[in-house]
């Protein structure tokens, strides 16, 4: 009974001193807005399993993602961990991002159950427009190791590119965010055409010149810093 007794302390022991295998690392997530009339809605950052994808291009948007490209609101993807056991973890920025800052989300997760990240932003001066990127790396990375990407950016495919004010919800036009309709739209992601601009042939529009975007004029850095 001894025996068995000291033996019991020492798997104990044992396994008490076994460091975690999966332990917790924390990265910071840095947008930065590029464009010069653009500002950006809150960057949403998604940590997740395989077999998950914010978007697919040439698939429909997901409501939850409708609603970050139409009016920069990402609760609803904030909430999908809730509802999905492919995703860890949703961390949000704080406010919008002005063209020319910058903005940082840090996370925490066990690599091996969050080995990658997908980020998204709308350009608010936009009627659908989102800057994203999918499955970025997370698990392999050294504490003090970071990576940028340039994003693409994508037409949700979810609502016409009027650029009339009511339509835009940004300052530029200050007009409807998310709408339940997708009537006479593609419904499908697809590369950004740019915006046209009233200073160009759409006298309609609420955009001028500096509205105009590069399709890669959002940087997006990964840092491991724990």
């Amino acid at each position: 009974m001894k025996k068995h007794y000291l033996a019991t302390l020492s798997l104990v022991g044992i396994l008490t001193g076994c460091p975690d295998s999966n332990p917790e690392q924390t990265f910071t997530v840095t947008v930065e807005n590029h464009t010069s009339a653009q500002p950006l809605s809150p960057l949403t950052v998604v940590a997740y399993k395989d077999n998950f994808s914010l978007y697919e291009v040439g698939k429909p948007a997901s409501v939850a993602l409708e609603r970050v490209a139409e009016g920069g609101d990402n609760s609803a993807l904030l909430a999908i961990k809730q509802g999905d056991d492919r995703v860890t973890y949703t961390a949000s920025g704080r406010g919008p991002v002005a063209p020319g800052a910058s903005q940082t989300v840090e996370i925490s997760v066990r690599p091996n159950h969050a080995p990658y990240a997908s980020v998204a932003t709308m350009l608010v001066n936009t009627n659908d427009a989102f800057a994203g990127h999918n499955a970025l790396p997370l698990r392999f990375m050294s504490t003090g190791q970071s990576y940028s990407y340039y994003l693409n950016t994508y037409d949700a495919g979810t609502e016409e590119n009027t650029e009339t004010a009511g339509s835009i919800p940004g300052p530029a036009g200050g007009g409807e965010g998310f709408n339940a309709s997708r009537e006479n739209d593609n419904d499908a992601v697809s590369i950004h055409p740019g915006v046209i601009s009233a200073d160009d042939v759409l006298p309609t529009s609420a955009l001028q010149s500096q509205h105009r975007f590069q399709n890669k004029s959002i940087r997006i850095t990964v840092t491991r810093t724990k």
